[in-house]
């Protein structure tokens, strides 16, 4: 479980142990956040593991040592992700640069790799679920962050690409794309006034909790889910609807 120190990652952490999974709390950052998060998990058995996803060797050596830690990997969710703003009128072309290269690095180059390696494992157990943490943003658009929009879009398209070339190996690939959250990440936004119009954009006039992400994520990750393989899962309490 990639970014699961904080946010929907916290959540969806809580979610698989909370029926008996043992689980690996990946951060990034300081230990302190996903002891926390460990200390708060029912059952026993989980590990707090350590990358910058940006890093593929450092992305070989978390999985590996949360594969040896669990005693195997069932599921894996891509839910890291980075949020900078970078709108291309106002940021210098080295600013802008930057934003591209962090944000594709983390969000897409990063979960591409955690997959592969990821899935060596699923393999040698003859399957497994992978889900991917998407964003709203990838069908409407971030045109303050475009590297964020882009690199969720490209999320999509590669759990698409993989459900189709995992499934003979018995591993399903699904997608969910919440729009806001009330999360960490989000709080700057969701403060008033900007936070009012936020919670407008959808008919029941609020935003999602985290809870309700990681009940979708727990359900795709399911045995009983593997027909909703290649699937993308839209969360967003219809405040925006694509055909």
């Amino acid at each position: 479980m990639t970014g699961a120190a904080r946010g929907i990652g916290r959540a969806v952490a809580r979610a698989f142990a909370g029926q008996g999974d043992r689980v690996a709390v990946h951060h990034r950052g300081p230990a302190e956040r996903a002891d926390g998060v460990l200390a708060g998990l029912p059952g026993s058995g989980h590990v707090a593991v350590q990358a910058d996803l940006a890093d593929a060797d450092e992305v070989r050596r978390m999985v590996d040592r949360a594969c040896g830690e669990l005693g195997g990997l069932d599921a894996l969710v891509n839910n890291a992700g980075v949020f900078i703003p970078h709108p291309v009128t106002e940021v210098s072309y080295q600013d802008w640069q930057a934003a591209w290269q962090q944000t594709l690095g983390v969000n897409l180059v990063g979960a591409a790799n955690v997959t592969w390696c990821a899935v060596q494992h699923m393999i040698g157990r003859g399957g497994g679920r992978i889900v991917n943490v998407s964003s709203r943003g990838a069908f409407r658009g971030e045109p303050g962050q475009p590297a964020y929009g882009a690199s969720k879009a490209g999320l999509n398209a590669f759990g698409q690409s993989l459900a189709v070339a995992l499934a003979p190996h018995g591993i399903a690939v699904a997608t969910v794309a919440p729009g806001f959250v009330e999360t960490d990440m989000a709080a700057g936004h969701l403060r008033p006034p900007r936070g009012d119009d936020i919670r407008a954009q959808s008919p029941f006039h609020r935003v999602a909790e985290p809870e309700e992400v990681a009940a979708a994520v727990l359900y795709l990750a399911s045995p009983e889910a593997e027909w909703a393989s290649g699937a993308i899962l839209d969360l967003n309490g219809a405040s925006y609807l694509r055909s």
